[in-house]
């Protein structure tokens, strides 16, 4: 019997275009597009899998949690399971023993970040980005600094949407290309109707000068200034690399509790920010990275040269 794991990790990444095509939004969805059913919902007290007799999940991999809505879905500060961090007896090593909503993090077979090394070629179906300006909204919560999105922009995955939420930075990055960090990472979060879960992540390097992303970097807010709301805009299309091909697999939220069955499409083409950028977003927070964790059973495609 083949797993849910194994099952959304290859099948979600063929893209039966010779078959029906990509499925744009006013298309009907390919085939692949039914696993998208399968990954995580905001609610993440049941898992339904899209067909029981291919995909039951084992059952210590749980991928639910007593928490109804991520962190990240948060714009006021609210408690915990219990209070985490990056280093020291809170840190990541420990968050799988802080609480028992956190299992996942010691326990859950497909998490994330991974090292991404020895993906397979695939004919994946472009990502369709629909992204608009949206007014400044930045948030520092101890953990990251987000910029919360006013729910105007979206991408299509094979047929199915997905409304950007909030966009956070991690530095260094939390993925890793065949074991080396990026400066930085950009982590763009998107929740569709039925409240699945898809992430789009940016790797950022140490470069040139970026005047995109100062938009978001001339209102960063601090420990001291937790939030600044702004009349500018920002659009967060002008933040993206031209070339959006892109690794794809099945993975989780990388801060607790840790809930699976999230897609993770990781952009291949980093972004570069000056080390001037890059330092400024340093000064404000930094190290807030989780380790690459274990890829376990699960499969990496890649976007087909």
């Amino acid at each position: 019997m083949m797993s849910f794991l194994r099952l959304a990790s290859v099948g979600l990444a063929v893209c039966v275009a010779s078959i029906v095509g990509c499925g744009g939004a006013d298309e009907p969805a390919p085939v692949s597009s039914r696993v998208l059913d399968g990954i995580a919902s905001d609610d993440t007290s049941t898992t339904e899998p899209v067909n029981s007799s291919e995909t039951t999940l084992e059952p210590d991999s749980g991928n639910s949690s007593t928490d109804k809505e991520h962190h990240y879905f948060h714009k006021a500060a609210q408690s915990h399971a219990a209070e985490w961090g990056y280093d020291g007896d809170s840190g990541p090593e420990h968050w799988g023993n802080l609480s028992p909503d956190y299992v996942l993090a010691v326990k859950g077979q497909q998490q994330s970040p991974i090292d991404i090394t020895g993906a397979v070629s695939e004919d994946l179906c472009a990502i369709e980005f629909e992204y608009h300006p949206s007014k400044i909204d930045l948030v520092y919560n101890g953990h990251t600094v987000e910029e919360i999105e006013d729910k105007h922009s979206s991408i299509n995955v094979e047929g199915k949407r997905f409304v950007l939420q909030q966009f956070h930075f991690h530095a260094p990055s939390e993925h890793t290309i065949d074991g080396r960090h990026a400066s930085m990472e950009m982590h763009l979060v998107h929740k569709s109707d039925d409240g699945k879960i898809a992430v789009v992540g940016v790797l950022i390097d140490t470069g040139a000068d970026n005047p995109a992303f100062d938009a978001v970097w001339d209102y960063l807010p601090s420990a001291d200034n937790r939030e600044r709301i702004e009349s500018a805009t920002v659009d967060a299309a002008n933040l993206l690399p031209v070339d959006r091909s892109y690794y794809r697999y099945m993975g989780s939220f990388t801060t607790p509790p840790c809930t699976q069955d999230v897609l993770w499409m990781v952009l291949k083409t980093p972004v570069e920010l000056s080390a001037g950028q890059i330092e400024k977003f340093r000064s404000v927070i930094s190290g807030n990275n989780r380790p690459t964790q274990p890829l376990n059973d699960r499969t990496i495609a890649v976007s087909a040269e």
